[in-house]
């Protein structure tokens, strides 16, 4: 099964953004994901407690013409279960030896890209590139670990002559937003989207018309709400720090796919910057 074809994911994921109708059905299959491939339209609306026009309303609301195809692609993904079993997300647990942290900790990071490659809209995807290539300036923003994020975009944008800056504290974003123009575009990076430093440098953004894009986890959050375009990640619901690297993992991954896929666009242009950014790097390291 493709990666972004996950239906078990999605739900979970978009679970915070349903109405309190759609939430019903969701939440009861993903309590009930091993009984709801034999389960009929009527039958599920009422272990829901819904309608079957409910049910038909989510099942468009996740992407899906009609319950059938709805139905098929949750067998898939309970056809992949198995080895997702093997995958799980695990948190930091005390007297954990070396091997298996290297073990958990590997498995973590591959599982967030896997589960935010489920998530990911393509097309928002392929709309924030264009922004970027069109671009006057393209500023980041982040508070602490999502700082780190922005400022890895900006040393990767830099480098293909893109006029690219990242901002990690509160008085300095309000200040970059403060002289955003119209033909700039910000990347707002907070997990929870409702950091209110991130807020308010949004809110400034918008007032000077730059085009403004989130990445976060969270697509009901004020950030996804008010942004231009939203790029999702997933990570594990777990206590101690494994779910933050978990993130973190997952927005490195939004911010290369972005990269990528401007210098892929402008590959003729991108190839002559990158030997000249790596030849005199390693000119200097030689000296």
């Amino acid at each position: 099964m493709s990666l972004n074809d996950n239906i078990l994911i999605k739900i979970r994921e978009m679970r915070e953004s349903f109405t309190p109708v759609e939430r019903l059905v969701g939440d009861y299959i993903l309590e009930n994901t091993e009984e709801i491939p034999h389960l009929s339209i009527k039958e599920l609306a009422q272990s829901s407690k819904t309608s079957d026009a409910s049910v038909l309303r989510f099942c468009k609301t996740m992407g899906y013409s009609g319950y059938r195809n709805f139905i098929v692609s949750i067998s898939a993904s309970l056809g992949s279960r198995d080895e997702d079993a093997r995958a799980q997300y695990t948190d930091i647990r005390p007297g954990d030896d070396l091997s298996t942290i290297i073990s958990n900790i590997s498995l973590n990071n591959i599982k967030s890209i896997e589960d935010t490659l489920s998530v990911i809209d393509r097309k928002e995807i392929a709309r924030a590139v264009e922004l970027l290539r069109h671009s006057k300036r393209i500023v980041f923003f982040g508070i602490g670990a999502s700082g780190i994020i922005g400022m890895d975009g900006q040393q990767k944008f830099s480098r293909i002559n893109k006029m690219c800056h990242a901002y990690t504290d509160g008085h300095s974003q309000l200040t970059a937003a403060t002289l955003l123009e119209k033909d700039d575009v910000a990347i707002f990076i907070s997990n929870s989207g409702a950091t209110s430093d991130i807020l308010d440098a949004l809110e400034i953004a918008q007032r000077n018309k730059a085009k403004c894009i989130a990445i976060t986890k969270y697509n009901k959050s004020e950030l996804a709400e008010r942004a231009d375009i939203v790029l999702s990640i997933s990570t594990p619901e777990i206590t101690i720090r494994s779910g933050a690297m978990g993130s973190r993992i997952a927005m490195l991954t939004i911010v290369d796919i972005l990269f990528a896929g401007v210098a892929s666009a402008e590959y003729e242009q991108v190839k002559t910057y990158l030997t000249k950014t790596h030849n005199i790097l390693k000119k200097k390291l030689r000296n």
